[in-house]
């Protein structure tokens, strides 16, 4: 697969409230602003969970998403370090190395490869 981009960013404000769309987010230790908090800071998905509460919605499937467990990639401004749910949600989530901004359409860049 060519390189994944973001397609969706959403916030949830509330516990089990609706979500909140946005076309950039600024993302500090705690994860996105105006987010509630949360098991992770930060939480990825593929495009194809259309019932997600994650973060960031990538264009890719989940599975790919998913291949990423153990990687710190880097989004937008911001670098995430991810790992598994380790639970039955899909996806992934992500604690932040470096705070910075998130916009639509950033790719998802792999800077350092499991190890």
């Amino acid at each position: 697969m060519d390189v994944m981009r973001v397609r969706a960013i959403h916030t949830f404000p509330e516990r089990r409230g609706p979500a909140v769309d946005h076309d950039a987010v600024r993302v500090g230790d705690g994860g996105l602003d105006g987010d509630r908090p949360k098991k992770a800071p930060v939480s990825l998905v593929g495009a194809d969970s259309p019932e997600t509460r994650a973060n960031l919605v990538l264009d890719g499937p989940t599975a790919a998403v998913e291949a990423l467990d153990g990687r710190v990639v880097r989004i937008g401004g911001v670098l995430l370090a991810v790992s598994a749910t380790g639970n039955h949600c899909a996806g992934l989530y992500a604690s932040v190395g470096e705070a910075g901004t998130v916009r639509v359409g950033d790719p998802v860049e792999v800077v350092e490869e499991e190890g």
